[in-house]
């Protein structure tokens, strides 16, 4: 969580806020902002931070959508602080959609969005009522996916809840996701997951009741861990 920073953010806190590092309290809330992809974005408690491991979502994403998509269509779901529909509107100069349960993300990635120079279609809903006539060719999505039961860093006690955690072993959002994607999208499409480092295998199963044809692609991070689902239908 600590990778990109230095002294010389240190330097940039109070005393006060120091203080507050000593119990764990996440650094980029204290400096209220992350760079993602190049792009820099307004962080507080009212969103999850951005990982470094999503990058490598986004810029996969891309180069699939550059080889396999000729006018993206593209929904973010469960965006968060907006920063993957953000850079990804930034780099392909389309318009995205992006969804949110929560209004206090909502209205903190418009911000983002503002302060990024683009346009992005926000959508306050949940994903379990989401429908909608629009059709998409491209679905990327971080969604919660920390099982109930396990354990993680003491800092994420102070970043939404609703954010990290799912039911059915972290597995919940991605298959309301992948139930929901056939009225969403068109027939030529890309799914995009990010998913914890045991997902992949249950993720692509599911997939292929739904997609018996797509090419299903299970990529890991740097630390060699399954980190990422793609899912082509051609």
């Amino acid at each position: 969580m600590f990778d990109k920073y230095n002294i010389n953010d240190l330097n940039k806190l109070t005393d006060e806020q120091k203080e507050k590092l000593k119990s764990n309290y996440p650094i980029q809330y204290l400096l209220g902002s992350v760079n993602f992809y190049g792009y820099d974005f307004k962080v507080d408690e009212r969103v999850l931070i951005p990982r470094y491991e999503t990058e490598y979502l986004v810029d996969d994403t891309i180069k699939l959508i550059k080889e396999h998509i000729k006018e993206p269509k593209i929904i973010d779901l469960c965006t968060g602080s907006g920063c993957i529909a953000i850079s990804l509107a930034k780099e392909l100069n389309t318009s995205v959609d992006a969804l949110d349960i929560s209004l206090d993300a909502i209205n903190l990635a418009k911000e983002n969005a503002v302060n990024n120079n683009v346009v992005i279609n926000y959508i306050n809903e949940d994903i379990k009522s989401f429908n909608t006539n629009k059709k998409y060719n491209v679905i990327i999505s971080n969604p919660p996916y920390v099982r109930l039961d396990e354990e993680v860093g003491l800092e994420t006690k102070y970043e939404p809840q609703i954010a990290l955690f799912a039911s059915d072993n972290g597995l919940e959002f991605y298959k309301i996701i992948l139930d929901k994607s056939k009225d969403l999208l068109e027939d030529k499409n890309i799914i995009a997951f990010e998913i914890g480092d045991k997902q992949g295998d249950s993720i692509k199963e599911y997939a292929l009741n739904i997609y018996p044809n797509a090419n299903i692609i299970i990529k890991k991070d740097l630390n060699n861990l399954e980190r990422y689902v793609y899912i082509i239908n051609e």
